[in-house]
């Protein structure tokens, strides 16, 4: 992908090119000119460039869904509700697009309190966290299109079927190991012919999945250990999840795939969905009487907006952001809203993490 500056360079270089050919003639006039078009064109037909930030005058007034947090859930969120073409879709997203940098796996752990990050702490406990100063942690948090899916170290874990099974259980329908096992499979495009052959992988999805292209000799002698302890060497996304394996991750040619690069920037040029980058969402609009959300509040570029939803407005803005826009919104624990003059519309432990 190319730089501001570098882009700049190209186009001028183009543009002088098709001047001196028109004057010297015709013999590289339609070469130069095809050159100029298949630039122009490139990003256009380049599944992998950036979503395209849709200025604050273009947002329409109203969408059928705002999806609140462009991060590990919402990109993907946004991107399945615009395949409905009735549908509008409005994503926001407080940070920007990622970069360069959080492409390069290596650099995860310097994507930490960068402006990437929120840069949050965990508060001293006594138990944890001693070694560290004042007794705090980081506690990494994605602000960034494709939120912590850009500064995570990229390994695929899907967690334990009986996890799932425990949410069926609770009366969740349709939460279940086998039912979720479709929606993991349609998700992804695995790269690795030896696990697509199993009934628990898929390739042709948006995000790609595969074993490192390139690992130490540790790797190997760390999975013959095991099995020399008797343990299997399995899939841990698999039939069973104890055992011994090459670790699967969210990896591309050998870079990150975010959610935002696999699930919005193939679609980046749906006309029903808009991203809108550096949109810090402050409050939901919720009718006090019927409780109804009705839209959203944000700040952008220094100004506040107000959104309407005719659908459905879905925060998912992580384990901490989520509940403090619940909060600030009103819903939340009754004695904490009260203490920070917040107007309580419905009394819930949304903080409880």
């Amino acid at each position: 992908m190319f730089s501001g500056r570098t882009k700049m360079g190209i186009e001028n270089f183009l543009v002088q090119s098709l001047t001196s050919a028109s004057t010297n003639g015709l013999l590289w006039f339609f070469p130069v000119l095809g050159a100029i078009l298949v630039y122009f064109q490139y990003e256009v037909l380049d599944n992998e460039a950036p979503p395209i930030n849709v200025p604050s005058e273009m947002l329409l007034p109203s969408y059928h869904f705002i999806v609140i947090g462009g991060g590990s859930a919402g990109a993907v969120v946004a991107s399945r509700l615009s395949e409905i073409e009735d549908w509008n879709v409005l994503l926001l997203e407080a940070g920007g697009d990622e970069t360069e940098i959080s492409d390069v796996p290596l650099l995860a752990g310097y994507l930490q309190l960068s402006q990437l990050d929120w840069q949050y702490k965990t508060e001293p406990q006594g138990d944890a966290c001693l070694a560290m100063e004042n007794g705090r942690c980081n506690w990494p948090r994605g602000k960034v299109l494709g939120g912590s899916s850009v500064l995570n170290y990229m390994l695929y874990l899907r967690g334990n079927k009986r996890d799932y099974d425990l949410w069926e259980q609770q009366g969740n329908s349709g939460w279940g190991s086998r039912d979720v096992l479709h929606y993991f499979k349609k998700s992804e495009d695995n790269q690795n012919p030896y696990l697509v052959r199993t009934p628990y992988h898929a390739n042709g999805g948006y995000l790609t999945v595969q074993e490192a292209p390139w690992h130490t000799p540790l790797a190997a002698a760390f999975v013959q250990a095991g099995q020399e302890m008797g343990y299997e060497n399995r899939d841990i996304n698999g039939e069973f999840q104890t055992g011994f394996m090459i670790a699967q991750g969210t990896i591309r040619r050998g870079s990150r795939c975010s959610t935002a690069k696999a699930f919005l920037r193939p679609v980046r040029l749906r006309k029903n969905l808009h991203v809108a980058m550096h949109a810090y969402a402050t409050k939901l609009l919720v009718n006090p009487k019927s409780k109804h959300t009705y839209g959203v509040e944000f700040i952008r570029d220094g100004k506040m907006f107000h959104i309407r939803a005719k659908k459905e407005v879905i925060v998912s803005g992580g384990a901490i952001n989520s509940p403090q826009l619940l909060m600030l919104s009103g819903i939340g624990p009754k004695e904490h809203l009260r203490e920070l003059g917040i107007p309580v519309i419905q009394d819930s432990r949304v903080s409880l993490i």
